[in-house]
C-alpha cells in the first residue's frame, strides 16, 4: 500500500537580528542560530566584508547597521521579531558605549515588532563593582528593563578568547603567561562559542529565559592551571608570571579597576549548575578550548621572514 506523505505549511519563522554579527560574540550567536535553522538577520557596519560574505554563505541575511546611525538601525530592525546585542567599551569616548546601546534598544522598541531582546553584559556587573565598563553595561541593562519588552541578560565571565591576542602570545613565546592576578585566584572563564550557544538558546526559547539575568561561564580556573594547560597544548614550558597592577594602570585605568575587583572580590558563576541545567549548550572547558586553537608561537618577525 502506498503511503501518502502530507506536508503542512509551517508558520513563518521569526526573524532574529544579531548585532556585531562579524565579531566574536555576534558571530558565534549567528552561527549557533543558523545551526538550529533559525532565520538570522546579521547586522554589521560592513555588509560587503569577507566575514559578512561568509555569513551569507551559511544562510544569514546580512544588513547594514551602525549604532550611531539611528535611521539605519530603524531600517535594519524593520520586521525583526527578536534581537541579540551587546555593548562595547570605548576608551576614547566614555559615554559612547551607553549612548550607542541605548540608541539601538530604543530603535528596537520603536520597531513594534521586536518581542524579545537578549543582551550580553558582564558577570557581576549588577553588583556595584566600580569597574567602569561593568558599570556602563549595568546602565544599559537598566534601560533595557525600562522598555517594556521581554528581555534576557546573559553575563559572561572572563573571555578565554582574550588569550589568543598578541599581548598574550608575546609572553607565551618567552615561556610566561602573565596577568596582574594572584596565581591561585580561581575565576570563571568562557569562550565566545559558548556565549553564542547560550544566547541562541535564550533567543529560541524566550518563554523560558525572558525576565532573567544569568551569569555564565564554562570553567573555573586559576592562573597557574591556565599556564599548565597552555604548556601542554603549546608543547613548551609556560609559567604563570604575576604582572604589577601599575603596568596595567599605565595602559588602562578601566582594566586596572577590573583586575583590582577580581583580586579583591572575584566573580561568582555557578558553572556546575549551568552545565547541569543546560547541557545542550555544549560547554567547553579551558583545556578543550585551548586544544582547538592554533598556538603559533613563532615571532611576528620570523613569520615575515625577518
Amino acid at each position: 500500500m502506498t503511503q501518502t506523505i502530507y506536508q503542512f505549511a509551517r508558520p513563518t519563522q521569526p526573524v532574529i537580528a544579531v548585532t556585531g554579527a562579524t565579531g566574536a560574540q555576534g558571530g558565534a550567536t549567528t552561527r549557533a542560530l543558523l545551526r538550529h535553522g533559525s532565520r538570522v538577520r546579521a547586522l554589521t557596519r560592513n555588509p560587503s566584508s569577507t566575514a559578512a560574505e561568509e555569513l551569507r554563505g551559511l544562510g544569514a541575511e546580512v544588513a547594514y547597521a551602525d549604532f550611531d546611525d539611528r535611521a539605519g538601525l530603524d531600517a535594519a530592525l524593520t520586521g525583526a521579531d527578536a534581537l541579540f546585542t551587546m555593548s562595547t567599551r570605548n576608551d576614547d569616548d566614555a559615554g559612547a558605549e551607553v549612548r550607542q546601546a541605548v540608541s539601538l534598544l530604543d530603535a528596537a522598541a520603536a520597531s513594534r515588532t521586536v518581542r524579545h531582546i537578549v543582551f550580553t553584559s558582564a558577570a557581576n556587573a549588577d553588583r556595584g563593582t566600580g569597574v567602569p565598563h561593568f558599570e556602563t553595561k549595568h546602565r544599559v541593562e537598566l534601560h533595557l528593563r525600562s522598555l517594556g519588552i521581554p528581555w534576557t541578560v546573559i553575563a559572561p565571565g572572563v573571555f578565554m578568547d582574550n588569550y589568543t591576542s598578541e599581548w598574550t602570545l608575546s609572553g607565551l613565546r618567552e615561556g610566561r603567561f602573565a596577568l596582574p592576578l594572584p596565581a591561585d585566584l580561581r575565576l570563571p572563564f568562557i569562550p565566545a562559542a559558548d556565549i553564542g550557544a547560550f544566547a541562541a538558546l535564550a533567543l529560541r526559547h524566550p518563554e523560558e529565559f525572558a525576565g532573567r539575568r544569568i551569569d555564565i561561564a564554562s570553567d573555573n580556573l586559576t592562573c597557574t592551571e591556565i599556564a599548565e594547560t597552555l604548556s601542554a597544548v603549546c608543547g613548551r614550558p609556560i609559567e604563570f608570571t604575576p604582572v604589577p597592577l601599575a603596568q596595567i594602570e599605565a595602559h588602562s585605568a578601566d582594566l586596572a579597576a577590573m583586575f583590582r575587583y577580581f583580586t579583591a572580590t572575584g566573580l561568582d558563576v555557578d558553572v556546575e549548575g549551568l552545565r547541569r541545567d543546560h547541557p545542550e549548550v555544549g560547554w567547553h572547558g579551558f583545556a578543550e578550548w585551548a586544544g582547538a586553537q592554533r598556538w603559533d608561537l613563532a615571532s611576528p618577525e620570523a613569520l615575515l621572514g625577518a
